[in-house]
């Protein structure tokens, strides 16, 4: 994800503290050096970083740490909120009619950003629709009309017509039904007068009451000019960044929302439709600092099972703490997990999983994983259905059969009946537990086990309580 370069970096920054518990002036020097290495590697403006920078030197040298705590936890905890600080809260974006005007260069992400919001709002219980209004670029016609499709959401856009203030006028009226009103428009290689022209005309017509600037988490010092001449011609409200699952350096965008003054609204963190987070200022910082983001992941589960449940009405999750736990639970877990997302981003919201714990692994490694479960998903559609439901009557002439009918090696078989061992003996600890205050003895477990730096996420109430 981008920006994980920076949080690694400043994650080994504070590592440095370890062991520590008082501060000297020297430490802080140090320490505060780092910071500012690691921020201007990730192209986060040089008048920001040295602001963000003298903040976290005064503090650590003003301030006293509470009684017993760690120099680094300490340290951890200003730069945590010095950071929440500079990206501010989140662009205020009510669950109610409204139109929403996007804007940005070519090439931004801004009508994949339009049917990925259009679908967040759909998830909320409102009816959204999308109005493409850009005829310049080749192709943004029929792409705006795919997304739309695969976000299920209402679309309006003319590919006849060549006056993209005209296509707003009249997609406003033919989805006047709609209860959020989502405008794209159209963007250059560079801020040429004419699309300043263009889209203040779109503005006067729309009249939105809200006015997003999509960046490009790879947009880098560009951003600064792109977000002032942006917010001189139609006013930004917030930000979109968009493509958070590159390998980009990602500054450029905090950058643009200190200098507009504005918010982040959405976080763009994939290519399909449900790619897309509102964004949170406590848990990304969370997220970026290693110390998890519980909210986040709460909601992805949520969304998760809701569409494993659909897929498979008859599948519900609590049986399998009730009786058998069969491979064709296993099955549905794996297609929740994939649900969820890349597994690198679900372990950056676990407390304690992402952060240090994720920078010692090998690059490849969440990638491997993802294919690990494709395969032992691949090699349970070649089971029978009894096999599924008894897995440990499968012996040695069923493996064979299944590896042959799977394209798979019997190990791999053996690989998934052991992993489905393991699985069930988690679930059977868990059907063993019984009472309520069993339950909050190994929570509490988990959670002294997992916690990251200041203590593990808290949900909505941010790492630190």
């Amino acid at each position: 994800m981008v920006l994980d370069d920076l949080g690694s970096s400043l994650r080994g920054t504070l590592d440095k503290l370890r062991g520590k518990s008082r501060l000297s002036e020297e430490d802080i020097e140090e320490i505060v050096k780092e910071i500012q290495r690691s921020l201007l590697s990730a192209d986060v403006d040089v008048s920001l970083v040295m602001e963000l920078s003298d903040n976290i030197k005064e503090r650590s040298l003003e301030e006293e740490p509470p009684a017993g705590t760690p120099a680094r936890d300490f340290v951890l905890r200003i730069v945590y909120e010095e950071l929440v600080d500079l990206i501010g809260e989140s662009t205020e974006l009510p669950l109610e009619e409204q139109t929403i005007l996007l804007a940005g260069l070519q090439g931004s992400g801004k009508t994949t950003s339009a049917a990925k919001m259009a679908w967040w709002f759909s998830t909320k219980g409102l009816r959204p629709a999308v109005i493409q209004t850009d005829t310049f670029r080749p192709g943004a016609y029929e792409q705006a009309q795919e997304m739309a499709g695969r976000a299920e959401v209402d679309y309006y856009g003319n590919p006849e017509s060549e006056d993209p203030v005209e296509i707003a006028r009249k997609g406003l009226e033919e989805t006047s039904e709609a209860d959020v009103h989502i405008v794209d428009t159209a963007g250059r290689h560079a801020l040429e007068d004419d699309l300043i022209e263009e889209i203040e005309e779109i503005e006067s017509v729309a009249d939105p009451d809200t006015s997003l600037l999509v960046l490009d988490a790879a947009i880098g010092q560009g951003a600064k000019d792109q977000a002032q001449q942006f917010d001189e011609s139609i006013g930004i409200d917030g930000v979109v960044i968009t493509k958070l699952d590159g390998t980009a350096k990602g500054g450029g965008a905090l950058t643009a929302v200190d200098q507009t003054d504005s918010s982040i609204a959405f976080l763009g963190t994939g290519e399909e439709v449900q790619d897309i987070e509102r964004f949170e200022p406590d848990g990304f910082i969370s997220r970026l600092l290693g110390m998890g983001d519980l909210g986040q992941l709460a909601e992805r589960v949520e969304r998760a099972m809701e569409q494993t449940e659909m897929e498979e009405e008859d599948w519900d999750p609590e049986d399998m703490l009730q009786g058998q736990f069969t491979l064709n639970d296993m099955q549905k877990q794996m297609e929740a997990m994939n649900n969820m997302g890349p597994l690198d981003q679900v372990m950056d919201m676990i407390p304690g999983f992402g952060g240090g714990i994720k920078d010692q692994l090998p690059d490849d490694a969440m990638d491997v994983t993802q294919e690990r479960m494709h395969t032992f998903s691949v090699i349970m559609d070649s089971m029978t259905e009894t096999e599924k439901e008894y897995p440990k009557a499968i012996g040695a002439s069923q493996i064979e059969r299944i590896a042959r009918g799977s394209g798979t090696e019997e190990e791999k078989v053996r690989e998934l009946l052991q992993q489905y061992k393991m699985m069930e003996k988690t679930i059977k600890q868990f059907q063993g537990m019984g009472s309520e205050k069993e339950m909050q003895r190994m929570m509490q477990q988990m959670q002294q086990g997992g916690g990251g730096g200041g203590g593990g996420g808290m949900g909505g109430m941010g790492p630190f309580g």
